[in-house]
């Protein structure tokens, strides 16, 4: 650690906290199950959709009354 952190420029903390990290997520890798990470994908990418499709109809929404001020101050 002390070795890459001084090749690096980093604090012996920010490398040991990377290396923590990396052994979480290759642990969480090793106990998830396939068909898990499948279905928290399919949740986000719905979840996403939602979202895309929540902030189409508030800009449309938006468009809308802009116009129908625009009209109204003429």
């Amino acid at each position: 650690m002390a070795e890459a952190s001084r090749a690096y420029d980093l604090t012996p903390s920010e490398v040991e906290s990377w290396v923590e990290d990396g052994k979480k997520g290759m642990e969480n890798a090793l106990k998830a199950n396939p068909l898990d990470i499948h279905s928290q994908y399919e949740r986000q990418i719905k979840d996403l959709q939602e979202a895309y499709g929540e902030a189409m109809l508030e800009l449309r929404a938006r468009k809308k009354l802009q116009s129908l001020l625009d009209e109204a101050e003429k």
